[in-house]
């Protein structure tokens, strides 16, 4: 959990890059006040587990509490949830993982919910009845903001060309919170599977290689993504593209973020409900039907 004030957070920013020079102490009233908002989450230390079923719900409805109460004192016409937290391991039980808590106090509080997380959310099986029932527009997941957003755009394009890819393999070197939490194996999993998917579903096969994502701190918010990708041309001619992307992730994320709350609680006021797969050119692994190429994403958003 991040415990550094956002006005602190914004400075670190500044200075590392990513937010031009003087917006800090620009915004630093709207930071403060924004810093007062945060509410802690749970478990906490010292909570007791009992009965698992029966303490979740006690916890989804504080988390629902808070978010209903945050509506009423600023007088709001609603809110939209959207899970920015770090990656946690794919749930290996049936016990709601913390995402998934979330989701389903987002949910409760009557809020339309986006998932920008590998995290289960609200893909996890106990929470399909109410995702159903709740009759409110929800949309994810996992951010597509630098490797597989490259990867979503040359899939097709070998496809398109009828050039085999034999195989696909790519590193990521990050640093900030997602490197110290993506050096976690169970985690790093959950984001890969992704990456892996956005292949699959623009190549029709899944080629061979992986990806790695390697832990460095001293790079901050920006990330360096490389992958290595060997198809065969005319008459098996053996061929080699190398792409190298680097990027701030925070910057990347940050606009996807904006549009994703104000099409969502859009969709709210328009009556819409269920899964927004029209939202699928913002994610990796998006919720309902719709294609998997950039360009098909692109145009169905703009239908």
């Amino acid at each position: 959990t991040v415990d550094c004030p956002l006005p602190k957070r914004a400075e670190h920013l500044a200075a590392g890059g990513v937010l031009p020079h003087g917006l800090p102490s620009a915004v630093h009233a709207e930071l403060v006040a924004a810093d007062r908002e945060i509410r802690p989450g749970g478990p906490l230390p010292g909570d007791t587990d009992g009965d698992a079923e029966r303490h979740d719900d006690e916890l989804i409805d504080v988390f629902a509490a808070d978010i209903r109460d945050f509506v009423r004192r600023h007088d709001l016409a609603g809110a939209v949830v959207v899970n920015v937290a770090s990656t946690e391991p794919a749930p290996d039980d049936d016990s709601l993982p913390p995402s998934s808590r979330y989701a389903a106090a987002a949910l409760r509080a009557g809020c339309p919910y986006v998932n920008f997380t590998p995290s289960a959310g609200l893909h996890h099986p106990a929470l399909a009845p109410l995702a159903e029932a709740s009759g409110l527009p929800y949309a994810g997941r996992d951010g597509k903001t630098g490797q597989t957003l490259l990867r979503s755009v040359l899939g097709p394009m070998f496809l398109q060309r009828a050039l085999a890819v034999r195989a696909w393999s790519g590193t990521n070197l990050l640093g900030g919170g997602d490197g110290a939490a993506l050096a976690d194996p169970a985690t790093a999993a959950a984001k890969n599977a992704g990456k892996e998917r956005v292949l699959a579903d623009t190549l029709g096969t899944t080629p061979e290689g992986e990806v790695h994502i390697d832990d460095v701190p001293a790079l901050g918010d920006w990330k360096t993504a490389w992958d290595h990708i060997a198809f065969d041309g005319f008459l098996g001619a053996r061929m080699i593209l190398q792409t190298t992307w680097q990027g701030c992730d925070s910057a990347l994320a940050a606009p996807l973020v904006l549009d994703l709350a104000r099409l969502v609680a859009r969709a709210r006021e328009r009556g819409l409900s269920g899964p927004l797969g029209e939202l699928g050119f913002y994610f990796k692994d998006p919720v309902g039907d719709g294609p998997s190429s950039l360009a098909e994403q692109y145009a169905e958003l703009r239908r």
